[in-house]
């Protein structure tokens, strides 16, 4: 058994320095938190301010309201706009989850001429900028009608390099034992990465999950250039709509600031434990 850090000679947890390095990090670690947490407070607060001013920051209303919220959902399509980002965010990460599990699989475990030049065809995909593919996609759009669908909104975005990274690495530091005795029983290749593997990939495929659904929800320019009207507005790009519209109305802003982000969190802080352990068990692996 591996010893603990306290089981070593001269390390001593009741000791003076012990107890100030342990507050220390953790003063720090909260101050950190304080700091961070700040400006979404005071987006929050601003929300439910009757009549906020850029020159004052409120933390704390003295009547709080929500006539900021009631207004823009009166006066704005937040729910067409709520249906297009979830469409938009929840399209792209089922894709993400199917395609760059195929992939990652098959430059894993399958045995194919190559298999090493198409794992590094597809890292060297992650170096290029993406404004240099971002006119021919579109053009390429364009001429298939696909401008301001929802097909052309997802497209792009059905799978992702990282994301073939991090789930190639997964399924490397599984024992390929696993496969042979499927393989012995009748199996084919589908069904043993679908019966056998990709069950046992719930950690990789949650922190996958999560970064994508995270990322595609607060993704701005690619929704701004596919949308050539307000009807297929995602919510960063209707934040934005709504920022030139009310330039002077904080309290609208950040209404609508706080109707984009907390879902986003909410999703976070309900599966943190999972992207932590995928993260872990799929970053070490080599």
């Amino acid at each position: 058994m591996p010893r603990s850090n306290y089981d070593y000679p001269g390390y001593e947890r009741s000791g003076t320095t012990y107890w100030t390095k342990t507050t220390l990090l953790y003063a720090g670690v909260i101050g950190g938190a304080l700091l961070w947490s700040l400006p979404f407070w005071w987006m929050l607060a601003t929300s439910v301010t009757a009549n906020p001013s850029a020159a004052s920051i409120t933390l704390l209303p003295s009547n709080p309201t929500l006539d900021h919220y009631e207004a823009l959902f009166s006066t704005q399509p937040i729910g067409k706009w709520f249906f297009n980002t979830i469409v938009f965010a929840g399209s792209v990460t089922a894709f993400n989850l199917i395609f760059d599990s195929l992939a990652g699989y098959a430059l894993a475990k399958v045995d194919f001429i190559g298999r090493e030049k198409f794992f590094l065809l597809f890292m060297s995909t992650m170096m290029i900028p993406a404004m240099v593919t971002l006119i021919p996609v579109y053009v390429f759009l364009a001429k298939l009608g696909w401008v301001n669908t929802y097909q052309g909104l997802v497209a792009p975005m059905i799978a992702n390099p990282i994301g073939i990274f991090l789930l190639r690495q997964h399924f490397k530091g599984m024992p390929s034992a696993l496969g042979d005795a499927a393989k012995i029983d009748g199996c084919n290749e589908l069904q043993t990465f679908y019966k056998v593997y990709l069950p046992l990939a719930k950690p990789a495929l949650a922190t996958l999950g999560i970064y994508t659904f995270i990322m595609t929800w607060n993704n701005f320019q690619w929704p701004l250039i596919i949308a050539s009207d307000d009807s297929m507005y995602t919510l960063p790009v209707a934040l934005f709509s709504v920022r030139n519209q009310f330039f002077t109305e904080w309290g609208l802003v950040m209404a609508a600031a706080a109707i984009i982000v907390m879902p986003v969190i909410l999703v976070f802080l309900s599966a943190q434990r999972y992207f932590i352990r995928g993260m872990t068990l799929s970053g070490v692996k080599g």
